[in-house]
């Protein structure tokens, strides 16, 4: 067992030290997750990994399982797990991805890692962990635009899914949220006050000019990270988020954070723009161009919100007025003083 982080000992959260236990997690694995052995015999784990832990929030743990004979190829499952309990509605929108088009071996190589099945005991769901490298590594390299068309692709894809969602986010959701965002920047930066406030009423000036739209199932957390990239297939990850809204936001979310990566990398924020090009014009070329207008809006409001996410990391926070400059940019903001 490996457990960088002391995930065991998480008062909040103690149904992972029973995750983390590797005979319990052998029993939960026998009796509640019967689709990994898809009639093969036995699974026996041979390894257990923390990967990613938020304190009192979530964890992401992964085991490596011998599913039939002894010796067999190992595999490795992702079981995520969250403190205020067990997550179904992220587990059900992955199945019914998986059962309507996405599955690994799909002919348009659009994927999703295969839903295995729930543990309540771990607050637990669990599925295959797919082969590949985030997209965040490879828009950069020499086939970074043809991979940016496939992405509009693939997102295209999930909105023409018609997966139904519990929960609904707006542009005026997504406005309120930066208010509240933006107001502890302020009490944290209170010489950019003024610059933010201007800001903010830019924001609300740029909801009110974009038309609403047909709403669908959207991500809405959609960005390089959650985009694996296996040669020609691509598999779309955390579905955390998903809800019904306006497909434009997936796009302009993923544009945002694409602006924010080139500032933030190479202090300039044209070096990726033939892959923001690409994507958003594929796009466009698949939804209409009627969905211009609010991936760009999205695109702008992605970035003010990076303004805020900027303080929330140490190897960020140099660049969070850089962020607020090119944000004032992008709104023409009143001038700062």
């Amino acid at each position: 067992m490996i457990d960088p982080f002391g995930v065991a000992d998480d008062p909040t959260m103690p149904f992972l030290a029973r995750a983390l236990d590797p005979h319990e997690a052998q029993r939960q694995f026998e009796g509640r997750l019967p689709r990994l052995s898809r009639g093969k015999g036995r699974v026996q784990i041979r390894a257990i990994r923390v990967t990613r832990y938020k304190p009192g929030r979530r964890c992401l743990i992964e085991y490596d399982v011998e599913v039939g004979e002894p010796n067999a190829p190992l595999q490795t499952v992702v079981g995520k797990g969250r403190a205020k309990g067990l997550d179904t509605s992220s587990y059900e929108v992955v199945e019914a991805l998986w059962n309507s088009g996405f599955t690994s071996d799909s002919e348009d190589a659009v994927s999703v890692p295969q839903p295995i099945g729930v543990i309540p005991e771990f607050q637990m769901w669990f599925q295959h962990k797919v082969p590949g490298v985030a997209a965040t590594r490879l828009l950069g390299d020499a086939g970074g635009v043809a991979l940016a068309r496939r992405i509009a692709e693939a997102i295209h894809k999930l909105h023409q899914a018609r997966i139904p969602a519990h929960r609904r986010h707006t542009m005026a959701d997504e406005v309120r949220i930066l208010h509240e965002r933006l107001s502890l920047v302020a009490q944290m930066q209170p010489q950019w006050a003024q610059r933010l406030g201007h800001l903010l009423v830019s924001c609300d000036r740029l909801r009110a000019s974009v038309p609403d739209s047909s709403p669908c199932g959207i991500h809405r957390d959609f960005y390089p990270d959650h985009v694996i990239v296996d040669g020609p297939r691509l598999y779309l990850l955390d579905f955390d988020l998903y809800c019904e809204g306006d497909r434009g936001l997936d796009v302009g979310n993923f544009l945002g954070h694409l602006l924010e990566q080139s500032l933030r990398m190479f202090g300039d924020r044209t070096v990726l723009s033939d892959r923001a090009e690409a994507l958003e014009e594929r796009f466009v070329e698949l939804s209409g161009d009627g969905t211009r207008a609010a991936v760009r809006a999205y695109t702008t409001l992605t970035l003010v919100r990076h303004i805020y996410l900027s303080t929330q990391f140490a190897e960020r926070s140099p660049f969070t007025e850089k962020v607020l400059e090119l944000s004032e940019d992008l709104l023409a903001a009143e001038p700062h003083s």
